[in-house]
């Protein structure tokens, strides 16, 4: 009887369970319906005829209980309205984020839930308040979505709630008192939302605080001192807001602070003295605020500090002799225990009102590598300030009072990349060591009393260089010529004398030359014609002469106050033609010889140019012809036109490709615009009968990936023809041509301003991704840069020439040769040859840099690549000056802009965000301001 029992109770357990698992499967394939990707291959596994508990994706269980849920990053596109949670009663663990889902519905029924995770998503709407009704929820994750409305006071309620994320929303309002009742929480991320009104002091009652971050908000008030008992507080981000008054002395008894960051805020008042207590402190960022005061010498207490930001405040006073504690010395005798070990990499104090010399002891700071002490009032000698920094990349020692002699030390900061000393009292000549430092790609030393010549060694250096306004004299070094990947040569206000010399037609990445104000002589090289790449050429105020190079720079030149250039530009006497070899008086004499001799030659000659005519047209309709009679076989094309009518209408309207109508060349082609009667304008490149010949391949893959691309930031291809007399690529016309061009040129580059620039960088952002995300197999188009990017008329991006697009099997190796555009090509390529997406994201970066700053960084990209902090004053540095400086939210924008971008330069290709996740982050920007303030006209534009 008793097995009897036993059995039938298995048998019912069994039953009970089966019929429980089976029920909480079938609401979830009712969500799963309600899919807009129904074939999602990662839940292909989610049907009743297999084991929810056992064989389905993502599906872990209890007892036959479904408990756990996690398909993170599953690509699933639907909504959370119809997520099953009621008939889900035992979910204890729930992450559905990184995916693309909308819409929230009331979650309180899920009495049992410790974890819920619906972060990077596209939620809307409010925070519903039966989220408080979890009370044994642990860890909520809803950041990276676009909530709105106020933090519900009821998250209050989640007493055991340890984790705390809703930052990267919309959010509005205050900060709840409640959650100061959260006497369990570690880590609390508000950031990057529009909450307003003060910081509780409630929440000084959270004594379990690791991680509290409320930057990017528009908190106001002061800061509470309350904060001071968060005394296992690692990290206080409270930068980006409106904060004012002091900073609370109370702070100094939060001893397990790692990173402070206050910067950017109203902050007024000495920096308390009581910050030197914070032993365990790396990070201090109190820059861009109302600071005044001396800079305290107990911050030299500050034995583990490796990055001080001071800059833009109203500092006085010298920097303390004590900061020479946080040196790292190279050689120490001592025991271990007594050598000191300091840390500090970044020091900045730039744009305060700092005097006095620079202490000795900083001269032995070794572990510096990026130092700003520019725009202060220090004085001293320049030689004795500084000593040798093994690390060290980048320093700005400009608009100081500094004098004496530049040291050869410099040239013994082996790693030094970027050294500026403009706008000083430097005398004496340039140490022929800085030459030596191969890596060094600014030098700004402009604005002294240099004398001297400009040295030979400078030809080993690679790539900007401002020498202007001292007193250099003798020759400029034809080693210059060498520098092959200048930018910018400034050489103005000097005593430079000779001429000019040809082998600066070797630089051929330079965009600006400015050689104004010497005594040059002789004439302009005319190996200048060859770089096609500038864009501001200053010569004047020389005592140059001859003709001008025939190239746009130096046509729309600054030439004045020179005695004898001449060309076709206005303002200039045209060039004489070689005078005759006889005399006027002889020429009267001979008038009727010669009149004799040449006018029945000239007849002749008409009548033969004539004949010649002629037979040329007639040869032309021949040839024509000849295309027309040809059958239909070799004649490919797309979007139901006949390719050879597409081909026969083309070479008329072209007249078989002249000159006149091209509208640009390339690596592999010219670009003819063409008005055809049945399209209107298009653009038709000719590729080169030499690629043809030898990359049959890379032809046909380039039409089959073309073919297959459909998208408003991608140039539409109307058809093709690749076996006829001409390769012929027929696209539709974008307006207003590349945007290279237009970033080259002083007046639309003014009309492109951020908010068109902004949208650009969106637009390729989105057309990479959807090659790379939405394309099966996926596309790499291997050449982005600016002359690839196309601006329609209301200037959206589409990109451009996929010559070098090469289609991808995910499990290939894809090595190939070398190509693209120098300057955009990802580092790896040089020695790996493998070609993957992450060589369009590094493209991606220098590109969006360029679009910022108006012309392309040249080799600071390899700085920037390994820094993603930008403050204002690295922000200032990358901004186009040609455009007004951005208002708040416009310059926030940017920043994060400038940080993805930094992101794609990263050495490590794996390092990389993917351009689905880029253009995911870049979608949830808006650039433009609150619809209160919008001019109804711009709207329209928009």
């Amino acid at each position: 009887m008793v097995p009897k029992i036993f059995c039938f109770l298995q048998f019912f357990t069994l039953f009970t369970v089966t019929f429980a698992s089976t029920e909480e499967a079938t609401a979830l394939l009712k969500w799963k319906a309600t899919f807009q990707n129904q074939n999602n291959s990662l839940l292909a596994s989610w049907r009743l005829s297999v084991g929810a508990c056992t064989d389905w994706y993502g599906v872990i269980c209890f007892n036959g209980q479904i408990n756990r849920l996690n398909i993170t990053n599953a690509g699933v596109i639907g909504t959370l309205h119809d997520f099953p949670f009621s008939s889900l009663p035992f979910l204890e663990y729930v992450d559905l984020s990184m995916n693309q889902l909308s819409g929230i519905n009331e979650l309180g029924s899920l009495k049992n839930l410790n974890d819920l995770k619906l972060s990077s998503n596209q939620i809307s709407g409010s925070i519903p308040m039966t989220l408080g009704d979890l009370t044994e929820l642990k860890f909520l994750y809803l950041h990276s979505n676009q909530l709105s409305g106020p933090i519900p006071s009821e998250l209050g309620n989640l007493k055991n709630l340890n984790d705390l994320e809703l930052c990267d929303n919309q959010l509005t309002g205050s900060i709840p008192i409640t959650l100061g009742d959260l006497t369990e929480l570690k880590i609390l991320w508000l950031y990057s939302n529009q909450l307003s009104g003060l910081i509780p002091r409630e929440l000084g009652n959270l004594k379990n605080l690791t991680d509290m971050e409320l930057f990017q908000n528009k908190l106001s008030g002061s800061i509470p001192i309350s904060l001071g008992d968060l005394t296992e507080l690692k990290i206080l981000y409270l930068h980006s807001n409106q904060l004012s008054s002091l900073i609370p002395v109370e702070i100094g008894k939060m001893k397990s602070l790692e990173v402070l960051a206050l910067q950017s805020n109203n902050l007024s008042g000495p920096i308390p003295i009581t910050l030197g207590d914070l032993t365990e402190l790396e990070s201090l960022h109190l820059y861009s605020n109302q600071l005044s005061g001396p800079i305290p010498r107990e911050l030299g207490n500050l034995k583990n500090l490796s990055d001080l930001e001071l800059q833009e405040n109203q500092l006085t006073g010298p920097i303390p002799a004590s900061f020479g504690n946080l040196r790292k010395l190279q050689f120490c005798h001592l025991p271990d225990h007594l050598c000191q070990d300091g840390k500090l990499e970044n020091f900045t104090v730039a744009s305060n009102k700092l005097t006095g010399p620079i202490p000795r002891s900083l001269s032995k700071c070794s572990s510096f590598k990026w130092v700003r002490f520019n725009n202060n009032s220090f004085t001293g000698n320049l030689s004795e300030a500084f000593g040798i920094y093994p690390e060290l990349l980048f320093i700005d020692l400009s608009d100081n009072d500094f004098h004496g002699e530049l040291s050869s030390n410099w040239g013994k900061c082996k790693k030094l990349i970027d050294l500026r000393v403009a706008r000083n009292n430097i005398s004496g000549s340039i140490p022929l060591e800085i030459g030596n430092v191969k890596g060094l790609l600014g030098l700004d030393l402009s604005l002294n009393h240099l004398i001297g010549q400009i040295p030979k060694e400078f030809g080993k250096l690679t790539s900007l260089l401002n020498l202007s306004n001292n007193k250099f004299g003798q020759k400029i070094p034809k080693e210059i010529g060498r520098i092959t990947q200048l930018n910018v040569l400034d050489l103005s206000y000097n005593l430079l004398v000779g001429d000019i010399p040809p082998q600066l037609a070797n630089l051929k990445v330079l965009v600006n030359l400015n050689l104004s104000h010497n005594g040059l002589f002789g004439r302009i090289p005319q190996e200048l014609e060859s770089l096609t790449g500038l864009q501001d050429v200053t010569l004047s105020y020389n005592e140059l002469e001859g003709p001008i190079p025939n190239n746009m720079a130096f046509i729309n030149a600054s030439l004045e106050g020179n005695k004898g250039l001449c060309g076709n530009v206005a303002g200039l006497q045209p060039c004489e033609r070689p005078s005759s070899m006889v005399k006027k008086h002889s020429m009267t004499k001979g008038c009727k010889l010669t009149l004799i001799t040449i006018l029945p030659a000239m007849g002749a000659l008409v009548l033969l140019c004539v004949f010649i005519g002629v037979l040329f047209m007639c040869n032309k309709r021949r040839r024509v012809r000849e295309v027309e009679r040809r059958d239909g076989d070799g004649w490919l094309s797309i979007s139901m036109l006949d390719g050879k009518e597409l081909y026969r209408d083309i070479l008329n309207a072209t007249e078989e490709f002249d000159a006149k109508f091209c509208i640009g060349r390339g690596g592999h082609g010219s670009v003819y615009k063409v008005n055809l009667p049945s399209l209107g304008n298009i653009a038709v490149k000719r590729l080169h009968s030499s690629f043809q010949n030898t990359h049959p391949k890379s032809f046909i893959n380039e039409v089959r990936a073309l073919t297959g691309i459909k998208h408003r930031n991608i140039v539409n291809l109307y058809g093709y023809c690749s076996k006829a007399q001409h390769s012929l690529l027929v696209y539709e016309y974008v307006e207003r041509g590349s945007l290279a061009s237009i970033l080259s040129n002083e007046v639309e580059s003014k009309i492109l301003d951020w908010l068109k620039r902004v949208n650009i960088i969106k637009g390729v952002a989105y057309a990479l991704s959807y090659m790379h995300q939405d394309c099966s197999p996926p596309i790499v188009h291997r050449d982005i840069s600016s002359s690839n990017v196309l601006l329609g008329s209301e200037y959206e991006a589409r990109v451009a020439d996929f010559g070098l697009a090469k289609i991808l099997n995910p499990d290939s190796s894809n090595c190939t040769t070398l190509a693209g555009t120098y300057g955009y090509v990802a580092p790896e390529l040089a020695y790996t040859m493998k070609v993957t997406q992450m060589c369009d994201v590094y493209s991606f970066g220098v590109l969006s840099l360029e679009i910022v700053k108006g012309k392309h960084l040249g080799e600071y990209i390899t700085v920037l690549a390994n820094s993603l902090t930008i403050d204002s004053e690295h922000l200032s540095d990358l901004l186009d000056e040609r455009l007004p400086y951005p208002e708040d939210r416009v310059k926030d924008i940017l920043v994060f802009i400038i940080k993805l971008a930094c992101s794609c330069l990263l050495e490590t290709p794996k390092s990389r965000p993917t351009m689905h996740f880029i253009s995911h982050k870049l979608s949830s920007m808006d650039a433009r301001p609150p619809i209160h303030q919008r001019n109804p006209y711009v709207m329209r534009a928009i």
